[in-house]
């Protein structure tokens, strides 16, 4: 007799990625309640069969393998997903519209993240518990306990963004560092930018250490990436004043009016910008030390709670 297939964990009608991340036949170290559940209640998702779920156990389990792989640049653009960490970046990452796929969750599970695999099963994700070795092995840095999603990495087009009238824009080119990265789009959230620009950069937005230092902020709608000739017209589009900050500038920061649409440039933390921005008016914080510059999130925030204070 043909065994019961566990169904496919994406969502109806959603396309992310080139293959389906898809549950397979049960394999050493997974729960396999979970295929009697498939058979006693068949047309309904596994998390509410009522049945208790096992734990999987092994950390070379075919999933968490894959799951795994996603902390890699490289599989995350070929799958088109991404790993998110903790309750506050996946219910974030839920709020922007995250697709989220399955995910795991150590045992027991906190109260905050138990509400949260709540929401996450009723809206159909494959939430599974596992051993705190497996937990180990997919959760970024130093976390012991907690939940990891497995999310579709976001389309997010410059195009799309709704500009009003008197925008604050931030614009960052060639950022390297992912923590500076995951810093700088924190900081343009709580002074309510409107959109953040990332541009030629040497990280991606969804790199782990991003997604933490950001505290799941990456995932708002306004945040996007797009290349150097996209920007420069959708500036021109928006009538933006376009300013660059550089420490060769004459003009300081405080010294300009920042009411109006304004765009601030960001450069890369050891090279600074460079020359593909000759409309951006250069403009530079006052230095009164030995070093002719602050590491670039905290530019940003000077320069960004600068205009905020203006307004």
């Amino acid at each position: 007799m043909e065994r019961p297939s566990r169904g496919s964990i994406v969502p109806r009608g959603a396309a992310v990625g080139n293959e389906p991340f898809a549950a397979t036949l049960p394999v050493a170290g997974e729960p396999t309640n979970r295929w009697v559940a498939a058979i006693a209640h068949p047309g309904v998702p596994n998390n509410h069969a009522g049945m208790p779920e096992l734990p999987i156990t092994s950390r070379q389990n075919p999933r968490v393998k894959r799951a795994v792989q996603l902390r890699q640049h490289r599989w995350r653009r070929r799958e088109g997903r991404l790993l998110i960490d903790g309750s506050r970046e996946i219910a974030r990452a839920w709020d922007a519209g995250v697709v989220q796929l399955e995910g795991y969750h150590s045992q027991p599970p906190t109260k905050c993240d138990s509400e949260l695999i709540a929401r996450l099963a009723a809206n159909g994700s494959d939430i599974l518990p596992v051993s705190p070795p497996v937990f180990e092995k997919l959760a970024f840095g130093d976390r012991r306990q907690g939940l990891v999603v497995v999310g579709a990495v976001p389309d997010r087009r410059l195009a799309d963004i709704q500009m009003p009238a008197n925008a604050l824009v931030l614009i960052v080119e060639g950022i390297e560092k992912p923590g500076n990265l995951g810093a700088i789009i924190r900081t343009a959230d709580a002074a309510g930018v409107d959109a953040v620009c990332v541009v030629a950069g040497q990280t991606d937005m969804w790199n782990p250490n991003t997604i933490r230092a950001s505290v799941g902020t990456v995932f708002r709608p306004n945040v996007c990436e797009a290349d150097r000739a996209q920007v420069a017209d959708w500036v021109r589009r928006n009538q933006l004043q376009l300013l660059a900050t550089r420490p060769d500038a004459d003009e300081l920061l405080f010294d300009v009016e920042l009411t109006g649409p304004v765009a601030i440039l960001l450069g890369n933390e050891a090279a600074g910008l460079t020359d593909a921005w000759p409309e951006a008016h250069r403009v530079r914080l006052p230095m009164h030390g030995i070093s002719d510059s602050l590491n670039v999130s905290a530019t940003a925030a000077v320069a960004l709670y600068e205009a905020v204070r203006q307004r």
